[in-house]
């Protein structure tokens, strides 16, 4: 099956696009038949080769950057490596999140299904702050109400389920992950709030231009299923709006968004 994908930005060296939940980057021989290959479906689309520059796990949605060359997505790929690349995400988890805290745990290696006994834990830190919160009337677990946060997640760090796995960590599991949360509210969102998904989104990514050396900055709302469960809670005020902005420098603001010196519209 064929889906046409949103197209945030493209230029002559790069492209980013909007990756649905449930999307692989590439074919993966543990899903032979999954609906969604960005990589194909990209290429079928614009006509032409394309390469990654980075991942995003099939369950999470949201901004991916993809090159024209190899050459290009190896640079991108390095900056990414080398913690050159700002990106925040947004996600919904369980419990009362915290106003702003830095998790650092160190995390060991995944092979995709269990952590890797044999390799030593790696630094970690991805920085979390709570955006907004809500108590449901409504007994999931052991109390009589249930509490749920919208969360923003900067990851300064590039372990394998790193957001995933510290948020799980600090005690705020994120709804709908299968692997890292708790099936009861999993459930909950899937019976009752019509969510049926990992509640995370990559929605907003900055990095220096390969060919001009400017930053640039991209931010993208989230999926139209999340959107709706955002509305739903009231913290519809809280996704973001579709902006490309270029800057001279990085921006020196812990916050990835800030004042464009010029920006346009795909």
């Amino acid at each position: 099956m064929s889906a046409t994908l949103d197209i945030i930005f493209q230029d002559e060296q790069l492209v980013v696009v909007h990756k649905p939940a449930g999307a692989l980057v590439h074919r993966s021989a543990l899903d032979r038949h999954a609906p969604v290959v960005m990589l194909q479906c990209l290429r079928d689309q614009l006509g032409r080769r394309v390469y990654p520059a980075h991942r995003l796990d099939r369950p999470t949605s949201g901004l991916l950057l993809f090159a024209f060359d190899s050459a290009t997505a190896a640079r991108l790929g390095e900056a990414f490596r080398e913690q050159q690349v700002a990106k925040r995400y947004l996600a919904v988890v369980r419990g009362i999140g915290p106003e702003e805290a830095l998790y650092d745990w160190p995390l060991q290696e995944e092979d995709g299904r269990r952590p890797k006994a044999e390799q030593p834990p790696m630094a970690a830190a991805t920085r979390v702050r709570r955006l907004d919160s809500i108590e449901l009337p409504v007994r999931v677990d052991r109390y009589p109400q249930s509490r749920y946060s919208l969360m923003e997640a900067v990851p300064l760090s590039g372990r394998r389920h790193q957001i995933r796995r510290h948020l799980s960590r600090g005690g705020y599991p994120i709804i709908g992950d299968a692997k890292h949360g708790k099936g009861v509210h999993n459930r909950f969102f899937r019976d009752r709030l019509d969510s049926d998904r990992l509640l995370l989104a990559a929605v907003e990514l900055g990095f220096t231009h390969p060919a001009d050396g400017r930053w640039l900055n991209l931010q993208a709302p989230v999926a139209d299923d999340f959107a709706a469960l955002l509305d739903r809670l009231g913290w519809a005020g809280h996704n973001p709006p579709r902006e490309v902005a270029h800057f001279d420098r990085r921006p020196s603001d812990e916050s990835i968004s800030t004042s464009p010196t010029d920006s346009e519209s795909p």
